[in-house]
């Protein structure tokens, strides 16, 4: 194990030393929710808010953690979500976390804000989701979905929570923008974080050339540094379920929408034929003051059984996982830390984060009383604040 990973015990454990590593425009590109983060804050108090009932003497020497998704076996119950800009806080990093991923057999979604070319990361992972934001052109949406078909994806996530774009409040305080504008003070936060300037951003420079948003439209976007340059963002504004019945008849493989929060329509999304649904916030990226995934999981989970459910936003712990399971998940997905984990050691910092998360999961699925994630149901966790 690299040095840099002995004293990592803990997923929580990467952020430290992602932010000590990282300029601090693009670690607030990570770490920051939108506007007073009460969203971020909530997302981790919801897994608090439940408490475990466990069952004994069950006899779990025979534990199992593996899923099963889309036909496709994972050996764990939880994925990497798509977070854009990866290969600018990792050397190559779209291509270690989804290789990564597909060594250690959990699924990973590539992000459409990202730096490397969607058909260079299909043919190292062939496994891969890819996460489109979908634009307001009927034209460009065929176009973005004949290129991700062609690329070799064969699962397409749709996410449908930024129909405008975000308060930049405090993304403008910590001097971070897409494009990122040259200036004396994003200078002198590359110079004073060399191992980042050297490893990551010169090392990308001179074998790759400039970055670029090479998957944000099916043709190549603007780059990630520019004075002048901006980045396409066409409004979205005016999609509909209407848009999305037209991915489903242009899309042949599995479709899943991410960013569902109600359970109305996470019943419009199934019977617009979707084959999957993320409950998701956005990592209380987007909107402050969104319900926390968590607390509208069991709802949503009742409204549309035949949908294979999944989360994500604010899950640290192998407990967070379980919970998650026990309320009506089949998969959760993290992004924060296993970002972290890629700024910190690679593709090793990341299969790091993806053993501790799965040794917490061995371990409670035997405090539990279980040895099949399908064990699991409401009968395991209570809401503490009912008590």
């Amino acid at each position: 194990m690299p040095a840099s990973l002995k004293n990592v015990y803990s997923l929580q454990d990467f952020e430290a030393l992602a932010r000590r590593k990282l300029p601090r425009q693009l670690f607030s590109y990570i770490v920051n929710g939108a506007d007073d983060e009460s969203t971020l804050q909530n997302n981790r108090r919801a897994f608090e808010r439940y408490g475990f009932v466990p069952r004994m003497l069950e006899g779990v020497a025979g534990r199992s953690q593996k899923i099963s998704l889309f036909g496709q076996e994972y050996d764990s119950p939880f994925g990497i979500s798509p977070v854009g800009l990866a290969a600018m806080w990792c050397f190559r990093g779209d291509l270690v976390l989804a290789q990564t991923a597909h060594a250690q057999n959990v699924p990973a979604v590539m992000s459409g804000a990202s730096l490397i070319r969607m058909e260079e990361v299909a043919a190292a992972a062939p496994r891969t989701w890819f996460q489109a934001y979908m634009p307001g052109d009927p034209a460009r949406v065929e176009a973005l979905i004949e290129r991700i078909r062609v690329a070799g994806f064969k699962t397409l996530v749709v996410t449908v929570d930024l129909p405008v774009q975000v308060n930049p409040e405090r993304y403008v305080r910590n001097g971070f923008s897409t494009p990122l504008r040259p200036s004396a003070r994003l200078a002198w936060d590359g110079v004073s974080h060399p191992r980042w300037l050297c490893g990551t951003f010169l090392r990308t420079l001179a074998q790759h050339g400039m970055p670029h948003f090479e998957n944000w439209r099916a043709e190549r976007g603007a780059p990630i540094l520019s004075a002048t340059v901006e980045r396409d963002f066409q409004a979205r504004d005016h999609l509909s379920w209407e848009h999305l019945r037209r991915i489903r008849s242009l899309w042949r493989g599995p479709l899943i929408v991410k960013g569902i929060l109600r359970w109305q329509d996470a019943v419009i999304a199934r019977d617009s034929g979707v084959d999957g649904i993320i409950v998701s916030n956005h990592g209380g990226r987007q909107m402050d003051s969104a319900v926390s995934p968590l607390m509208v999981l069991p709802e949503i989970a009742r409204a549309v059984p035949d949908v294979v459910l999944m989360m994500d936003s604010g899950v640290r712990r192998g407990t967070d996982v379980l919970k998650a399971l026990a309320l009506g998940a089949r998969c959760v997905f993290i992004g924060r830390s296993f970002n972290y984990a890629a700024t910190v050691g690679g593709s090793a910092g990341v299969a790091h984060a993806v053993g501790i998360l799965r040794a917490e999961i061995q371990r409670n699925m035997a405090l539990l009383g279980i040895n099949r994630l399908d064990e699991l149901d409401s009968s395991f966790v209570r809401d503490l604040s009912r008590f």
